[in-house]
């Protein structure tokens, strides 16, 4: 294993044992739930909005390692960011773990920062909803004017 490969798996591993920003928020201006019916994944994420920016972040749930990792790394990304940013940030992850570190453009594996540690997913299509499902849920939560989304990935 490459030494990134080695690093990038510790990340993984830290992000799921130890993950930020787990925990219910007592009065989010959003919430959106996600749901992988395929491997029983569910989280729901809670969004404090500020006008236009995410003022806070959090999530809860269960799903496997790579779900978790995920919505941790995902909320550490876009806490205090505007929603247009968080949009291209979600952009940017999907077009990375759908399609690969190689098809990614330079500047937004740059930009994509430690979340670049999930790009072998791409490799594991089944893997691709776990890596993906908080962030469905945070698009969802930011397209809704409705305080609660639910996204199922089927």
């Amino acid at each position: 294993m490459s030494s990134v490969n080695e690093l990038y798996q510790q990340l993984i591993l830290d992000h799921n044992k130890n993950p930020r920003n787990c925990r219910h928020m007592d009065h989010p201006t959003k919430i959106a739930e996600g749901y992988n019916p395929l491997c029983g994944d569910h989280f729901t994420v809670f969004l404090e909005m500020d006008g236009d920016t995410i003022k806070d972040v959090s999530f809860q749930g269960a799903g496997c390692a790579i779900s978790k990792a995920s919505a941790s790394m995902m909320t550490t990304a876009v806490k205090g960011v505007k929603k247009a940013e968080a949009e291209d940030l979600f952009q940017k992850f999907h077009t990375l773990v759908t399609r690969g570190m190689k098809s990614a453009v330079e500047d937004d594996i740059e930009e994509l920062g430690c979340l670049g540690a999930l790009a072998g997913v791409s490799e594991f299509p089944a893997r691709i909803k776990c890596a993906s499902l908080a962030w469905h849920a945070l698009h969802g939560a930011l397209a809704s004017e409705d305080s609660k989304v639910v996204t199922t990935e089927e």
